[in-house]
């Protein structure tokens, strides 16, 4: 009947573990072979050695098992190339320290319960270790002991546990950025979605490390604070019970009994320094990569300077008088060789990686440069000689790179036309101080400058009057002059404008790419121009392009534009004016008059005086009906056919009526009517291409107008 409970009672218990139908001997074998079990049972032990008493036998086992213990994680701590390859550690060092407080109090109660039997109740590892540091000196003993603990809770503890709560701090303040770099990658296409997920687990893994590493750290620091407790109850306790109850002497209880604690405290202290260590070792190597002998010889050995320093003061330390010159010369003489050594050796791995690099690029074959490259073109050019680099290479703030951004970006604003970079190109042929505007590889323009002089003008079109190499200003053909730069201030007192090279050359480009904005703005550029317009208008371009017109058609409509500097920007008004024109015809040329007269607010604006009034001066009738006569051409599709003699006499008066305004200081504009404003352009744009033509429907209602002439 009795075995007959006892196996129902080893069967419940076994099933309750899920072992049901297990013999003791083939559950060791699965515990063997189950981690998860091997574990269970482990905290178990360690629980049970908290409330059950432990022979001394099985204590010495125990002491060794976590001396060993602790002297692996020590070393995994050291092997490892990233932290967080030993993520379990806070968890090894929550079960480490459980170790060692267990075997602290299976120890005291051998202590204090077996202590007057003599130095081995407690087990011949804590009575080696107690005769070991002690002596037959316990003040020795307690010195030493006293000393551990300093350096494991003061030093080490303390600042492992420093390292790890800042390391959590900014590893968590750095996740969000970190996670939106990690999505950047991916949508940019450097990444896949795998490789994504890989970095986002490992992230998470890293901030989850360095929490528990920061909650995980107090163990340590407990464990120090417990061992110190622990052993002042063991010495004081101990006597007590010596000499209370077991009619010790004093001296004798105080000797057994402080070797017996002591030898405790080391047992335990001991593997707790080396958790410790292997704890600092592993936050402080956050930021390393690779095992820590590699990472700290190879940082150490990076600056044989610095090894070649430390030989030096070794030697000079040698020869002060006192100090043991054997030790100092020894170290002396071995930071110097390992200087030497490294010194050398670097010298010849560079040379054998110029080698190689060199006998690659001899067996590599020379790649050479597809046919197709000698088809592209460069919107714009310019080509200096090579007096002129230090524009391009100077330091000064006025560098001419600096000048054509600002232009690029001046000219979008006012004009509304993104023009192409400029390709700035030093060129022999030409001569050193000269420079050649290309548009489009045609030249369009060319000058000389002189680097530290400046080019001098007299505001009036009059001479310069200063010492100097007398020229003509290369952007509107102004008499003017090059001076050096000490005349700086003279020239100003004069009341000349006075200018330096880099603005001289920025200047000549402004004016040919206004005179070439038409030929610059391409299919391309147009296409983008409306692909950026606003959501708002989306809706018209949409309705226009390209069932009533195109977007060539679109595109020689700002071209038209733009040969007569008048601003696209307002692409907007310019596209609702199209919209409007295309219902009542498909001429290009009514199209782009309907568009002005849409665009009569900034016309008007653009060529006001200083008086905000428009000054005219306008085309008399006789003309008017001249140019009107000489259309011909059925329909849309006219043309003008006047005499020569008469486009002379037209020439002519244009000429001296213009001249005569500008004498007088006014900018006028020539109006026409709007049947023949595009043919009077046509002809003026041949021989004066700066006057604007307006016609009377592009004068806006509010705009004050002053007549300052008629032709």
């Amino acid at each position: 009947m009795s075995d007959a409970s006892s196996a129902a009672g080893k069967k419940g218990l076994l099933g309750g573990l899920g072992l049901a139908g297990m013999t003791p001997g083939s559950l060791l074998t699965d515990i063997a072979k189950r981690g998860d079990l091997a574990l269970a049972f482990g905290v178990i032990a360690i629980i049970v050695v908290l409330i059950l008493p432990l022979p001394a036998f099985l204590l010495d086992f125990s002491l060794a098992i976590s001396i060993t213990f602790s002297v692996l994680v020590l070393m995994t701590a050291l092997f490892i190339q990233k932290p967080l390859e030993f993520s379990a550690f806070p968890t090894v060092l929550l079960i480490a320290t459980m170790l060692r407080l267990a075997l602290n109090l299976a120890s005291t109660r051998l202590i204090l319960g077996h202590g007057h039997e003599g130095t081995e109740s407690a087990g011949k590892v804590i009575e080696a270790f107690g005769n070991f540091v002690m002596q037959g000196n316990f003040v020795i003993g307690v010195i030493v002991f006293a000393i551990l603990v300093i350096v494991n809770f003061v030093v080490i503890t303390k600042g492992s546990g420093r390292i790890a709560e800042v390391a959590a701090r900014f590893t968590l303040d750095a996740m969000p950025g970190k996670q939106m770099a990690i999505d950047a990658d991916l949508s940019a296409g450097l990444i896949d979605e795998k490789e994504a997920r890989t970095r986002r687990s490992d992230l998470e893994n890293e901030s989850s490390f360095f929490g528990a590493m920061d909650g995980a750290s107090k163990f340590v620091r407990g464990d120090a604070i417990a061992g110190l407790l622990i052993t002042f109850i063991n010495v004081v306790g101990g006597i007590i019970v010596g000499v209370a109850q077991n009619d010790m002497g004093f001296g004798d209880a105080a000797h057994t009994y402080t070797l017996l604690t002591v030898g405790d405290g080391l047992v335990s202290q001991i593997p707790a320094l080396i958790v410790s260590t292997a704890a600092g070792l592993l936050v402080s190597k956050a930021g390393v990569e690779g095992a820590a002998d590699e990472a700290l010889f190879e940082q150490l050995s990076g600056y044989p300077q610095a090894l070649g320093m430390s030989s030096f003061v070794m030697g000079t330390m040698a020869l002060l008088p006192g100090l043991p010159a054997v030790p100092f010369l020894a170290l002396a003489g071995a930071t110097g060789g390992l200087a030497f050594y490294l010194t050398k050796s670097r010298r010849e791995r560079a040379d054998e990686i110029a080698v190689a690099e060199a006998k690659e690029a001899d067996a590599a074959p020379v790649a050479e440069e597809p046919i197709g490259t000698a088809l592209k073109m460069d919107e714009l050019r310019l080509e200096i000689g090579y007096a002129l680099l230090p524009l391009i290479n100077g330091k000064d703030h006025q560098k001419l790179t600096e000048q054509i951004k600002a232009l690029r970006r001046q000219i979008a604003s006012d004009m509304g036309f993104v023009m192409p970079s400029v390709r700035i190109l030093d060129n022999v042929q030409i001569d050193a101080n000269s420079y050649v505007i290309r548009v489009k590889e045609v030249e369009s323009g060319r000058g000389d400058v002189y680097v530290g002089q400046l080019l001098v003008m007299d505001p009036h079109g009059s001479q310069i009057q200063l010492p100097g190499l007398h020229t003509t200003e290369p952007a509107f053909g102004l008499p003017a002059t090059w001076i050096d730069e000490g005349l700086r201030e003279e020239a100003s007192f004069r009341g000349y404008t006075v200018v330096d090279p880099p603005t001289v050359l920025t200047t000549h480009l402004t004016e040919i790419i206004k005179d070439n904005m038409a030929d610059l703005l391409s299919y391309a550029e147009v296409q983008k121009l409306l692909d950026e317009l606003g959501k708002e208008h989306k809706k018209l371009v949409e309705d226009l392009v390209p069932s009533q017109i195109t977007v060539t058609g679109i595109q020689r409509v700002l071209q038209t534009l733009l040969n007569e500097r008048i601003s696209i920007r307002d692409l907007a008004t310019i596209m609702e004016g199209i919209a409007e024109a295309v219902g009542h015809t498909q001429s290009l040329t009514l199209i782009t008059e309907h568009v002005r007269a849409r665009l009569a607010r900034q016309i008007c604006a653009a060529h006001s005086d200083a008086d905000n009034a428009v000054p005219l001066i306008t085309l008399s009738p006789r003309w008017e009906q001249a140019f009107a006569e000489s259309l011909v051409g059925a329909g849309e599709e006219k043309q003008l056919a006047m005499q020569p003699s008469v486009l002379q006499d037209f020439i002519a008066n244009v000429r001296d009526r213009f001249e005569d305004a500008a004498r007088a200081g006014e900018v006028p504009v020539l109006l026409t009517s709007p049947g023949v404003r595009p043919y009077v352009r046509s002809i003026i744009e041949r021989f004066r291409p700066q006057t604007f033509v307006m016609s009377q429907n592009e004068i806006h209602p509010r705009v004050r107008l002053r007549t300052v002439g008629s032709v």
